[in-house]
């Protein structure tokens, strides 16, 4: 069975546990709380990733894949999470690194800062150059959504569930969504994909 390491509240982790749970693929989880280094130990650092970040999926075999955008590309191949065609593949693409580059540098990071620091956070600081940025990536999004279904293809990929995964909490980071209806629709969409799993289970 494969073991996910995670953490309930990333994002990152919550995309590989939306799509293993979409594709009825069986997984255990085991947790660790980024915020006192449980991902920085010798052990981690030697034996799950180098780089001392979550979500890592270790196999079977023991062999451990990280980057959370390169586990959903490992298994959505060959599924309907992936487009067959080379040129929606390499749309799917363009919104994964969008999504890394664009997106959750500030949605996901304003996120962490409010929900998961002291209020006396020297970090708050950052908060309105993430707000900026990152209400530039909804705008984007906002624009791309409002004559389509999802994001590539009228079809739900991974594209989907890689920005779903901090815009559908982004409120958590202060981000208003009240100004992005094709946004707040399209949440709704991918609410009611079979298999649906939420981020944070009642």
């Amino acid at each position: 069975m494969y073991i996910l390491h995670d953490n309930p509240h990333s994002g990152n982790a919550y995309k590989v546990r939306l799509l293993l749970s979409q594709l009825g693929v069986p997984f255990r989880s085991i947790s660790y709380d980024v915020t006192i280094g449980e991902t920085r130990t010798p052990d981690f650092l030697s034996r799950i990733n180098a780089n001392g970040r979550i979500p890592v999926v270790e196999f079977p075999d023991g062999h451990c894949l990280a980057e959370s955008n390169a586990i959903l590309y490992y298994f959505a191949q060959e599924t309907d999470y992936f487009p067959t065609d080379k040129w929606g593949q390499a749309q799917v693409m363009q919104w994964l690194f969008f999504e890394q580059y664009s997106h959750e540098p500030y949605v996901a990071v304003a996120k962490f800062i409010l929900t998961l620091l002291p209020e006396d956070s020297p970090r708050r600081a950052e908060l309105p150059d993430l707000h900026e940025k990152g209400t530039a990536a909804l705008q984007v999004m906002e624009a791309h959504l409002k004559d389509r279904t999802f994001l590539v293809g009228e079809q739900y990929s991974i594209a989907d569930i890689a920005l779903f995964a901090y815009t559908h909490v982004a409120e958590m980071g202060d981000f208003d969504l009240g100004p992005y209806p094709a946004i707040r629709t399209w949440i709704e969409r991918v609410q009611n994909t079979p298999r649906f799993i939420p981020m944070f289970p009642e």
